[in-house]
């Protein structure tokens, strides 16, 4: 198949950067027909990283599995303001994990981390549990930290929480390549969409080391719900923006002998 009639098959299928998928495509294709039985999935909706098989994440491929989300692209922006905290030695805490894209890319970019990570959803979990194993790290089945080894409690130095932040009456208004095809609780985050992010910050100064710090990502209309989530659980609040990419981080630092606001 010519490039140019693949391309303009992407584009009639609604593909917006059909030009780079045809190249992502063609690159996954070992023979013509192969190529042709992705481009008919592709075509018919499904998402270009289950239909390759990975995504690439922070400088490097992440595998993804259909049913587990996606790595969003903008979600670098958290790897790129959690990277400078770590040194080798530390340990990271990556809850709702999906893939296990964040603690993947800190390990890539921190060598020598203690990484674990956590999702409720054992599908996640086994894609996780592959892509970590290049780093050592782990994975395992639970809700949040019950996912976790207790003895870590006090110990990270990093959580990540890539928390399902859209509010429930806004994911049928997502595209449809994420509302037909990943499973709704790695989307929905509940009726303000901050459900999730509030569990994380309550129990974010049980598992920080002293000057640990957690990070999620939000929307920016969010950003105060979420930073006064994480203020109200004695975290110094921080939220961080990236206009070129539309990316929003809100962090939270646990401070020495800090506690929850009353």
């Amino acid at each position: 198949m010519p490039d140019l009639a693949l391309v303009a098959r992407l584009r009639a299928a609604g593909c917006v950067f059909a030009e780079e998928e045809a190249a992502v495509l063609r690159s996954a294709a070992t023979s013509p027909e192969l190529l042709e039985d992705l481009v008919r999935r592709r075509v018919a909706g499904e998402p270009l990283e289950y239909v390759v098989g990975w995504v690439e994440f922070d400088g490097g491929r992440i595998a993804v599995e259909p049913g587990v989300f996606v790595p969003r692209q903008r979600t670098a922006y958290l790897v790129e303001l959690a990277a400078p905290l770590l040194t080798r030695g530390d340990t990271v805490l990556d809850l709702c994990c999906g893939s296990g894209a964040l603690g993947l890319a800190l390990a890539r970019r921190v060598a020598g981390l203690r990484l674990h990570a956590g999702d409720i959803d054992p599908a996640a979990v086994a894609c996780a549990a592959r892509n970590l194993e290049e780093v050592g790290g782990t994975a395992a089945v639970g809700d949040l930290a019950s996912a976790l080894p207790p003895a870590l409690r006090g110990s990270a130095a990093v959580i990540v929480a890539n928390v399902p932040y859209v509010p429930s009456t806004a994911v049928a208004l997502m595209p449809p390549e994420s509302r037909d095809h990943e499973p709704r609780g790695t989307v929905d985050g509940g009726a303000d969409g901050l459900d999730l992010l509030r569990r994380v910050a309550a129990l974010a100064p049980t598992w920080l080391r002293p000057g640990g710090t957690v990070l999620s990502e939000v929307s920016l209309d969010q950003a105060p719900a979420a930073r006064d989530a994480f203020a109200g659980a004695g975290l110094a609040a921080t939220v961080h923006h990236d206009d070129e990419r539309e990316a929003t981080v809100v962090s939270g630092t646990h401070a020495p002998g800090s506690t929850p606001a009353t």
